[in-house]
């Protein structure tokens, strides 16, 4: 695991954010730890991270592969704001047994465990991939990629990254207008696979495509599918896919 810290300070640190990101910074104080998103103007993803209290000022914990991006986004759009942006050495230690002391719970899912700032830890030996697999769980670098695709397709407002009551944020007008529909017609699903095929592995429905195979954990799998297309039994190069999972609705 590969984190990038960026510790914003200044009077302006709040609504700065505020401004930014896809979840509520009022919730931060009381809740210690946020989980969030930045987008393009467009609604489309640039890059997903926690937001972290530190006394007055926000940590945001971000993987080092969107790392320097969203530096430089976030210093492109500060302009007037009182805030300071700086890259931090900080050690992440995360795992899901007993919590140690100062540890925050993981907001995505109660599953995913602690998060535990300014300390290393030894790795506990959970198998990270399994439990994405299992709820679901994207990974920026993996099945979130900056500039393509929309953070409801990729659920993230399932795992609690979006709060849809807060008001403006960059891409927010998008985001708003996918909430208000129906129904997806496509995103990030789990799926069940029998054989393997290696991630970025076109799904085909026939000889149609219907998607992009990405993480794999036993017999199970996250998918970015085309719903209308993966009515059938679908392939990945040898591998055999079936959506819905036998365990999971459509």
């Amino acid at each position: 695991m590969t984190r990038t810290i960026i510790r914003v300070t200044g009077p302006d640190t709040s609504k700065f954010l505020q401004g930014q990101v896809t979840n509520d910074l009022r919730r931060l104080p009381d809740d210690g730890i946020l989980y969030a998103a930045m987008l393009t103007p467009q609604g489309k993803y640039l890059a997903d991270f926690f937001l972290v209290a530190e006394g007055d000022d926000i940590l945001i914990d971000v993987a080092s592969c969107v790392g320097n991006d969203l530096f430089k986004r976030l210093t492109m759009y500060k302009l007037r704001a009182d805030v300071a942006l700086d890259r931090v050495e900080m050690p992440v230690s995360r795992g899901t047994g007993p919590a140690p002391q100062g540890a925050l719970p993981d907001p995505r899912h109660p599953a995913l465990g602690w998060r535990l700032y300014g300390q290393a830890l030894p790795d506990d030996g959970t198998d990270w991939d399994a439990l994405r697999v299992a709820h679901c769980v994207p990974e920026a670098g993996v099945e979130l990629q900056p500039g393509d695709g929309f953070i409801l397709e990729a659920g993230l407002d399932r795992l609690n990254g979006v709060d849809f009551r807060k008001g403006c944020y960059v891409g927010q007008e998008v985001t708003a207008r996918m909430q208000h529909k129906t129904e997806l017609r496509k995103g990030l699903t789990r799926v069940a696979i029998t054989g393997s095929a290696p991630p970025g592995t076109e799904i085909m429905a026939g000889d149609r495509p219907a998607g992009v195979l990405h993480t794999q954990s036993g017999d199970r799998a996250i998918a970015y599918l085309r719903f209308d297309r993966a009515k059938d039994t679908l392939h990945a190069g040898t591998a055999t896919v079936n959506w819905p999972a036998p365990d999971q609705a459509a």
